[in-house]
């Protein structure tokens, strides 16, 4: 089993993030989304750029995770302004993004990302932690809901050229 730290990334990170941003996205979705929307998809959302105005904007947190072994990173988290289209409530904020690598899935890595991402919500004041997900990702789905997660709303999003339907979850802080 891998050992893995976390920390909060500063923009000199974005390259690392992107980089298991892409590859994690890569291995949740081949097979079930297009290889161009997929490669669209992370041009628009998940470039050294966006992860650098995260890391840098003083109202979001971007965490990484490294490999206890050479800091390759494994996995991160974004928590920014709410990008949803359900009613902000005062005090919300969004996971935007979670995701490991599969040489950590098992791992703990994902309880302890979200432990993390709900600390660091607290800590800012936060009251209630919304996400959006692919409404056909079960995997994530049951992840959440075991994290106290509940269906919010629904939405359509975006991947390269194709629309899919997503499921918003929220929780409690």
């Amino acid at each position: 089993m891998i050992e893995w730290r976390l920390r909060r990334a500063s923009p000199e990170d974005a390259p690392a993030v992107a980089l298991v941003a892409g590859a994690s996205f890569l291995e949740a979705f081949a097979g079930v989304l297009a290889g161009a929307d997929i490669i669209a998809h992370l041009a628009r959302n998940s470039s050294i750029g966006c992860f650098a105005a995260w890391a840098h904007d003083p109202l979001s947190v971007v965490t990484l995770a490294e490999h206890s072994d050479g800091a390759a990173p494994v996995g991160y988290t974004v928590l920014t302004a709410p990008d949803l289209p359900i009613a902000a409530a005062p005090g919300d904020i969004e996971l935007r993004r979670i995701y490991t690598l599969q040489l950590a899935h098992g791992t703990g890595l994902g309880p302890a990302l979200m432990a993390r991402a709900v600390a660091d919500a607290g800590a800012a004041g936060h009251r209630r932690l919304l996400l959006g997900v692919y409404a056909g990702n079960a995997r994530a789905r049951a992840f959440y809901e075991r994290q106290g997660f509940a269906v919010a709303g629904t939405r359509q999003y975006r991947v390269g050229e194709t629309l899919h339907d997503d499921l918003i979850y929220a929780r409690p802080l």
